[in-house]
């Protein structure tokens, strides 16, 4: 086992994993901009190393300081945590290259899963469902009706070099083809002066569903259930539940084999998780995989009662897992609370923490880094708490994350707190019925 694990980090994850390594008899060493000199991971962690200015490119994602870092402190791995360099291939391979052991997977897996190119052919190679779409450009409407039958109404025309939502159309029929292949490609070489087009199915009323898997050095991969990450606002999740109010044990099932499957494609070693699209008639597909611990980890752990961050660094110290596949046998509900306005579009809310009071009681768990006094920087993401809700049923669920969000207090700054107060109150939310266009139409009162 590791002896000290550098924290490539800052904030709740970064002391998330202080936390664990403590209860696992391991040292460890937090890095830290300027900025973050008064943060919470830095007072917690057995050694601290100051490593640039409050910008991230001059601190937690400048591999030369953060690997000196680690050389002066005698660290015999590092703990990328999420973001910044955690899905970084480069600096997985210079962390290999230093002997320096990086918690996660290899760069050859990092980068076989970061180009979706390659990502999509891998799991059609291994026989994980992606979502169908055309081989190359649509030459013509012809083209067009032949692509459209072969993979079945609904599709979707979009342009090869589109972006904000120019250049594409949703066909329902045959009849309907023509026109919108005409005004597709039209407004793609408006848009774009590109009027190449492509189809791809369409996918109805989707939800965000993922797996979460975790692999060892030996070829053994298991799953540990779904979370429903599909309330989300601009394609950033607010909040996370597992089991997913849309899941079925014949879709777990399902999903769990075919996650299995897309992360043995790739010999998988580490925690990662296989995101997909599912739609209303429960087809599910592959979207992408996300080589390293999530923000919203938490949920699979209170649902079935495993650390998942002592589990990457056991597997990254050679300890075979388990291989037994999981199913929740609580519900847990996870809100984010960030540091922004939601009564003016979200807008950030960097400041200090004059007053702070945190909900406690049976099935709360609060993780965050920030406390009374405490001066949230503008420099980094606006997230400075997960509040996760965990009971018997989803409806006591919700009750308990109600009565935990009445109870925090947080003064000085504004925060996400009041929409999940009004979401958590929201009829469609409390009956499952929601999908990754649902805050589309949310209306915060």
């Amino acid at each position: 086992m590791f002896k000290k694990i550098l924290i490539a980090n800052r904030g709740e994850i970064a002391l998330r994993v202080i936390r664990t390594c403590r209860e696992m008899g391991i040292r460890t060493v937090a890095v830290y901009s300027t900025a973050d000199k008064d943060s919470l991971h830095v007072k917690f962690a057995d050694e601290a190393v100051c490593i640039g200015k409050p910008s991230s490119s001059d601190s937690y994602l400048n591999i030369p300081h953060i690997m000196a870092a680690a050389e002066i402190t005698n660290a015999d791995a590092i703990h990328p945590g999420y973001g910044f360099l955690a899905e970084n291939a480069k600096f997985a391979e210079i962390c290999t290259q230093h002997g320096i052991k990086f918690i996660g997977p290899t760069p050859e897996m990092i980068n076989s899963m970061g180009d979706k190119i390659t990502a999509k052919e891998t799991m059609i190679k291994a026989g994980v469902p992606v979502v169908p779409g055309s081989e190359g450009l649509l030459t013509d409407v012809a083209h067009a009706k032949k692509e459209a039958k072969k993979m079945g109404y609904p599709v979707m025309m979009k342009a090869t070099a589109g972006g904000g939502g120019k250049g594409m159309r949703i066909v329902w029929k045959e009849s309907e083809i023509e026109k919108a292949f005409d005004t597709a490609k039209a407004e793609a070489a408006v848009s774009f002066k590109n009027d190449g087009l492509y189809m791809e199915k369409y996918v109805e009323e989707p939800r965000h569903i993922e797996i979460q898997v975790a692999g060892d050095q030996y070829g053994k991969v298991c799953h540990l259930s779904e979370r429903d990450c599909s309330i989300q606002r601009r394609h950033q999740k607010l909040v996370e539940e597992s089991p997913s109010p849309f899941m079925t044990p014949e879709l777990r099932k399902k999903m769990g084999d075919a996650a299995i499957k897309a992360a043995s494609a790739i010999n998988y070693e580490g925690v990662g998780t296989i995101e997909f699209l599912v739609d209303k008639h429960r087809n599910f597909y592959f979207m992408e995989m996300n080589t390293r611990i999530q923000v919203e980890h938490c949920v699979t752990e209170e649902v079935i009662n495993y650390d998942l961050i002592k589990e990457q660094i056991k597997i990254a110290a050679g300890v075979p897992i388990s291989g037994n596949n999981y199913e929740p046998n609580m519900h847990a509900i996870e809100c984010r609370i960030n540091a922004e306005d939601p009564y003016n579009d979200f807008r950030p809310s960097p400041g200090k923490i004059t007053v702070l009071h945190t909900p406690g009681g049976h099935g709360v768990r609060i993780d965050s880094h920030i406390y009374a006094g405490y001066s949230i920087p503008p420099y980094y993401d606006s997230m400075i708490a997960k509040i996760i809700a965990v009971a018997q049923t989803r409806e006591e669920a919700i009750n308990t994350m109600s009565r935990a969000l009445s109870e925090y207090v947080i003064e000085g700054i504004k925060t996400t707190i009041p929409f999940h107060q009004q979401l958590m109150q929201n009829e469609d939310f409390k009956n499952g019925n929601f999908t990754t266009k649902f805050m589309e139409t949310f209306e915060l009162k």
